[in-house]
């Protein structure tokens, strides 16, 4: 299983860098996991977007669907070499919000599937797990499995600290968590610091932590070393565009 950054920033885009978008890939399988600002022209330098072979929402913020709806009209207009159109696009995502979940669907296009109404759903190759997070609109974090492998990697995407995030992490081989704030931010209802996400990754047993949904400002070295402190035996990361991490 292979994870690719497409955008690490929370909020909006800097530094020729994008928000929350990231590429999940398991043999020929393509899974996109959040769509932000500036993903698919990032996307494009790994695969053509009509071999996308799924979209994995957390929520309707902005900062996460930012490109989905260019997304959809590339797959309306553009065409294969061949000249044929791309398949229907499943774009799995939560119903609680119904008009963005009735935009999820585009005819001849994509449809939205929602995935808060199941334990547990398949996408390819992957079992998927969900749990919802703090944070102000519903927003849930994934426990994606590659069944052959029986890797797995839990994505936070948007939240504030939650104990249960160390039980639904537990054994997971990656974490990608949201890490918005610097120490002496901890206890916020909307994001993370890296001190709490070290935290998860140390009583959940995390072999390897990628921080994301980055701040705009500061030093970003600092939050790898206070997600250190907390998570020593632990290798802790930043995401970076472009960058490739195997699971």
């Amino acid at each position: 299983m292979e994870l690719i950054v497409l955008g690490c920033y929370g909020g909006y885009p800097t530094d020729d860098t994008g928000t929350s978008a990231y590429l999940l890939k398991s043999g020929h399988f393509n899974l996109l996991l959040d769509a932000g600002s500036y993903s698919l022209l990032t996307l494009e330098k790994h695969v053509d977007p009509l071999e996308l072979d799924a979209v994995l929402l957390s929520h309707y913020h902005h900062d996460h669907i930012a490109d989905l709806g260019v997304l959809q009209f590339t797959r309306l207009l553009k065409r294969d070499k061949n000249g044929n159109r791309a398949h229907l696009l499943p774009i799995y995502c939560h119903d609680e919000d119904e008009q963005r979940y009735q935009e999820m669907t585009l005819e001849n296009v994509s449809e939205g599937i929602a995935y808060n109404h199941d334990k547990k759903i398949a996408i390819g190759p992957f079992d998927v797990y969900h749990m919802k997070t703090l944070h102000p609109v519903p927003c849930y974090a994934f426990k994606i499995i590659e069944r052959e492998s029986g890797k797995c990697l839990v994505f936070t995407a948007d939240s504030g600290y939650m104990e249960k995030f160390s039980e639904f992490a537990e054994g997971a081989d990656c974490l990608l968590a949201d890490s918005n704030f610097y120490r002496g931010m901890e206890n916020h209802s909307v994001h993370m610091t890296a001190k709490e996400c070290g935290v998860i990754a140390e009583k959940a047993g995390i072999n390897q932590l990628i921080l994301t949904h980055l701040p705009q400002t500061g030093n970003h070295a600092d939050l790898v070393e206070q997600a250190e402190e907390y998570a020593p035996e632990t290798k802790v990361k930043l995401a970076e565009k472009n960058k490739n991490y195997i699971i």
